[in-house]
């Protein structure tokens, strides 16, 4: 099942997500759907908040983004990052909930995380590079926190027309959106 994509002012984007309880729900059927809807949307990751569901949960998959991440294909449930090193790097990032925007962010170059896949099996990984920035942008999604709450802000004043305008809906997708003031 395809979603539509929460976007830019809908409070789901801006809550800490809950935790899931093994066996609460159908974490396989739910990451089936998410995977659907993200490769619908030709994203590379894609949080629960962002179909509108507030729980602990992402998934990545970096192929397009990356040949040498063609195994990165993974389910992030209750995932806690552990640490974050390295030198912060820049890297423009863009967001399936906020659509035709993409800005410069800073972030550590490695990580290591603790989470669960769907078999509910515990991993704790390191990863570095475009992997590990994949996972903290969808880690983040799952904490409230969005790539544009890391501009300046001169920058998101900047953007401010733009971000409402998407809230609206008024916004070219190749996708279909949820937006929370369209009328």
């Amino acid at each position: 099942m395809i979603y539509p994509i929460v976007v830019y002012g809908d409070p789901v984007l801006k809550k800490q997500a809950e935790d899931i309880e093994q066996g609460s729900l159908d974490v396989k059927a739910l990451a089936a759907d998410m995977f659907e809807t993200m490769y619908a949307a030709s994203g590379v990751g894609l949080a629960a908040p962002q179909i509108g569901k507030s729980i602990r949960m992402f998934v990545v998959d970096g192929e397009p983004m990356d040949e040498e991440l063609k195994d990165f294909k993974k389910v992030f449930i209750n995932p806690e990052i552990l640490e974050e090193s390295g030198e912060d790097w820049a890297f423009e990032e863009g967001c399936l909930s906020i659509p035709g925007i993409r800005a410069d962010v800073y972030r550590p170059e490695q990580i290591r995380i603790r989470y669960y896949d769907a078999d509910w099996q515990e991993h704790t990984e390191d990863y570095d590079g475009i992997a590990a920035r994949i996972i903290q942008h969808e880690y983040d999604h799952i904490e409230g926190v969005l790539f544009t709450d890391y501009l300046s802000g001169l920058k998101k004043r900047l953007l401010q027309t733009k971000l409402q305008n998407i809230s609206k809906g008024q916004v070219r997708t190749d996708y279909r959106i949820q937006a929370p003031l369209r009328k």
